[in-house]
């Protein structure tokens, strides 16, 4: 079953996400092809990170939530919010 996370910072926490940064990418390595796609939000400059949106696959809700909840960048209270829900896929590249 596919997810989707959509994690927004913190203001003024972009030196934590820096700092934690190896260890995010470190995490989701780990997923290994059940992350599907991720990657950074930005702010209008398209340059300056101010969240994250991951898709991945998860036997359920549960589950997914659970992992999500292990990102080191949560431990190191970066978000601000954590959005995790079901995505169904319809359109465009091949997941």
């Amino acid at each position: 079953m596919l997810f989707i996370a959509h994690c927004t910072d913190k203001p003024g926490h972009l030196q934590v996400r820096l700092d934690t940064r190896p260890d995010h990418l470190a995490f989701l390595k780990a997923k290994g092809d059940a992350l599907k796609l991720a990657g950074p939000t930005t702010e209008a400059d398209e340059e300056t990170p101010n969240g994250s949106l991951l898709i991945f696959e998860d036997a359920d809700l549960e589950a997914a939530k659970a992992w999500v909840a292990g990102d080191p960048y949560g431990a190191a209270g970066l978000f601000d919010s954590v959005i995790v829900k079901p995505w169904k896929h319809a359109i465009g590249g091949g997941l």
